[in-house]
């Protein structure tokens, strides 16, 4: 489909109406100040996430219709409640002893306490999703088949490390030593499997689409299937990556779960529609150095996470802004690359 044929509203319409409703209803439950701080945390959630939206386009377009219908739908209800809810649940859970039960009371009616819960385990979340995130970005740059560079001197130098079977991996598992030995020791066992399960998963999420990539029939130009499970675990596993360190930064705008899950979920469904507005559009190949710079997002999102570890808390608006401004970079760079092209045409 063609970027002329595309329209917004047909995209953006229920996403606006979900937030709109949301909004109202925060106005209803908190005042003036919870409409505010639902605004916030939406905004919050589309800023950190819009790179998010980017990659999930470019896997999304190569998956059958019915499997992106599913991600639309199903993957709606895992972002928004097993991923920004259940999930930090189960992982105070894990770091608390807690039952489950007693974190969802926690959660509902003593908000100041689940935060702080969450926070102690933010070290085990950050080394996780940094470590993700991280695999994720260095992945698509050491490539020694990609041949469209944008900052052609480190990606150059980078596809041809991707020469080197298994660099990707060890440099990982480097880090992940490394990380043992540097940060607090409270934290050096829980930050080490956090950071190899991180690693371990990409791998295996990859390995598990390829397998069944190469079993499809030659005449499928779209993912089905098994193949396209994997990739559809993959989009969900890096939303939760995502999403969990903005459900930690939430808590220093609110401790109102109800005001978090309905601004991040509503900011998950907006996400949502970018990614469906991206891929009907060709975003993807009217601006040849997008994918770079959300993949360069990435890898920076990820280095911020692993800081973390060490007291490093860099202001969730420096966060959030730092991924839009890359790719928005990216983006220029990618239409003034075309004007030259059709210049000297």
């Amino acid at each position: 489909m063609s970027a002329e044929t595309v329209n917004p509203l047909k995209i953006f319409w229920l996403s606006s109406l979900i937030t709109i409703t949301l909004g109202v209803l925060m106005l209803l439950h908190g005042g003036l100040m919870g409409f505010l701080l639902f605004t916030i945390l939406v905004v919050l959630e589309v800023t950190f996430s819009f790179d998010n939206a980017v990659i999930n386009s470019r896997v999304l377009v190569r998956m059958s219709p019915f499997w992106q219908k599913l991600f639309l739908t199903v993957g709606i209800f895992i972002a928004v409640f097993v991923v920004r809810f259940l999930l930090p649940i189960i992982i105070v859970m894990l770091t608390s002893g807690h039952g489950f039960m007693e974190v969802v009371n926690l959660a509902l009616y003593n908000p100041d306490q689940y935060g702080e819960t969450l926070h102690h385990a933010a070290p085990t979340i950050d080394a996780f999703g940094g470590t993700f995130l991280i695999m994720i970005g260095i992945s698509y740059f050491m490539d020694r088949k990609k041949d469209i560079h944008w900052l052609s001197r480190i990606e150059k130098q980078l596809a041809r490390a991707g020469g080197y079977q298994n660099l990707t991996v060890f440099v990982m598992l480097s880090a992940a030593m490394a990380l043992y030995f540097t940060v607090d020791d409270a934290h050096k066992v829980t930050v080490l499997v956090a950071s190899i399960i991180g690693t371990l998963l990409h791998i295996g999420l990859n390995i598990f689409g390829s397998f069944f990539e190469k079993r499809q029939k030659a005449s499928a130009t779209k993912l089905v299937g098994l193949a396209a499970f994997g990739s559809f675990m993959y989009l969900e596993v890096l939303d939760a990556s995502f999403s969990l360190d903005g459900v930690i930064g939430a808590f220093a705008i609110t401790n109102e779960i109800v005001l978090i899950i309905a601004g991040l979920g509503a900011g998950a469904i907006w996400v949502r529609s970018l990614t469906v507005y991206l891929m009907r559009s060709g975003a993807l190949g009217k601006y040849r150095y997008l994918e770079h710079g959300a993949h360069w997002a990435i890898l920076a999102l990820g280095i911020i996470m692993l800081v973390k570890l060490y007291h490093v808390e860099p202001p969730e608006w420096f966060t959030g802004s730092l991924g839009l401004i890359v790719i928005s970079v990216a983006i220029i760079s990618s239409v003034l690359e075309r004007r030259r092209n059709t210049v000297s045409s």
